[in-house]
């Protein structure tokens, strides 16, 4: 929400295939350029450093996002493009409890 201007959407959405849970949220913001996509899940790093003071932050929340979900045996990766939007898409497993 914070990268999208008003009047913006985001969408969220998750279904199961191949034993997977598959998260995507996609959103209408500022986008991410090509150059800094391979450095969003660094700790601390900011794609916009003018930004930083206006919508503040660390650069810390895709790392711990990224972590929980190594953790768990996921996936997250992230397609972006400036004026156009992001989308982050995440892979679980999903557990089956066998009683």
């Amino acid at each position: 929400m914070k990268y999208s201007p008003e009047g913006g959407t985001i969408i969220i959405d998750c279904y199961a295939q191949n034993n997977r849970a598959i998260i995507t949220i996609k959103d209408t913001g500022i986008g991410i350029s090509k150059e800094d996509l391979p450095f969003i899940f660094n700790r601390f790093y900011r794609a916009d450093k003018s930004r930083t003071k206006q919508t503040g932050g660390t650069g810390l929340g895709l790392a711990i996002a990224k972590w929980i979900i190594e953790r768990h045996k996921g996936t997250i990766g992230v397609d972006s493009k400036i004026s156009e939007g992001t989308t982050i898409k995440v892979n679980l497993p999903i557990q089956i409890d066998k009683k």
